[in-house]
C-alpha cells in the first residue's frame, strides 16, 4: 500500500481504472433490473447523500495532506535557522574549537540538503548513516568544550546544539506523518459506492456514453492530487530546502 501510495500517477491510473470498472458493473446491473418510477426518488436521495459523504471525506483528507505539506515546510526553516544560529554561536567557543564544530556543521548542512532533494533509497539510507555520524561528531564537538571549561557561554554552545538536533527530529517526524491508511480505504471504499450507485441509476443510453468517466476521472484526479501532497519524495509537490540551500551559499560566502 505505501509503494501505492508513494507514487501518485500509479494512484491516479489505478483509482480511474478500478472507479471506471465500478460503474460499469452499476450500469450493467441496472440493464438486468430497472428501477420503477416510485423507487427512482427514494434511490436519488441514497445517491445524494452518498456522494454528500465521499466529498466531506475527500476534503477533510485533502486538508490532512495541506497541513502535513506545511508541517514539512516549517520544519525546514527552523533547521535552518537552528543551524545558522549555532554557526554563529560557535564564535562563543575556543578558536580550534569553533573551527572544528564550523566545518562539521557545513558539512552536516549538505547532508541536509541532500535529505530534501533525493529520491534514491539507497542515496537516503546513505545520507541517514552519515547525517547520524555527524550529528555524534557535533555533540562531541560542543560538549567535550563545555566539560572541560563548563562557563556560560558554552553553555549557549551546547544548548543551541541541542536545537540543531532536535529540529532533525521533528523533521524526520514530520515527513513519516502520513495520511493513514484507513482513511485512504474509507475513501476508496465510499468512492466504489458512489461510483456504483451513479452507474447503477443511469438510463440505458446514458451508460454508452462518455459520462461514466466523469466521476471517475474526478475522484481520481483528487485522490492524485493528495497522494501528491502527501508524499514527500514521489510527488511533484514537494518540499524544497530553499532555507537550507540559501544558508549554505550564505555560509560559503562567508
Amino acid at each position: 500500500m505505501n509503494f501505492i501510495l508513494d507514487h501518485p500517477l500509479l494512484v491516479l491510473a489505478l483509482s480511474l481504472v478500478g472507479l471506471y470498472l465500478v460503474e460499469w458493473l452499476g450500469a450493467f446491473r441496472k440493464r438486468r433490473q430497472s428501477l420503477e418510477a416510485d423507487e427512482r426518488e427514494d434511490f436519488g436521495l441514497i445517491v445524494a447523500a452518498t456522494l454528500t459523504l465521499l466529498g466531506l471525506i475527500i476534503g477533510f483528507t485533502f486538508s490532512m495532506a495541506i497541513s502535513r505539506y506545511d508541517q514539512r515546510k516549517d520544519y525546514e526553516e527552523a533547521e535552518a535557522n537552528a543551524i545558522g544560529t549555532e554557526y554563529l554561536r560557535a564564535e562563543l567557543l575556543s578558536a580550534a574549537d569553533a573551527a572544528r564544530v564550523r566545518a562539521l556543521l557545513g558539512d552536516y548542512l549538505n547532508q541536509r540538503v541532500l535529505f530534501y532533494e533525493t529520491r534514491n533509497d539507497g542515496q537516503l539510507r546513505q545520507i541517514d548513516a552519515t547525517t547520524a555520524r555527524l550529528e555524534a561528531d557535533l555533540w562531541t564537538a560542543v560538549q567535550v568544550p563545555a566539560v572541560r571549561q563548563p562557563t556560560p557561554l558554552a553553555a549557549l554552545a551546547v544548548s543551541g546544539m541541542n536545537d540543531v538536533l532536535n529540529s532533525q527530529g521533528y523533521t524526520q517526524a514530520a515527513w513519516r506523518n502520513r495520511i493513514p491508511t484507513a482513511a485512504w480505504s474509507l475513501m476508496a471504499a465510499i468512492s466504489m459506492f458512489c461510483n456504483f450507485l451513479i452507474g447503477y441509476g443511469m438510463h440505458r443510453a446514458e451508460a454508452k456514453n462518455m459520462l461514466l468517466l466523469v466521476l471517475p476521472l474526478v475522484v481520481s484526479i483528487s485522490f492524485f492530487l493528495i497522494a501528491d501532497i502527501d508524499s514527500p519524495r514521489g510527488g511533484m509537490i514537494r518540499v524544497h530546502p530553499r532555507n537550507l540551500a540559501g544558508l549554505s551559499q550564505s555560509l560559503h560566502a562567508h
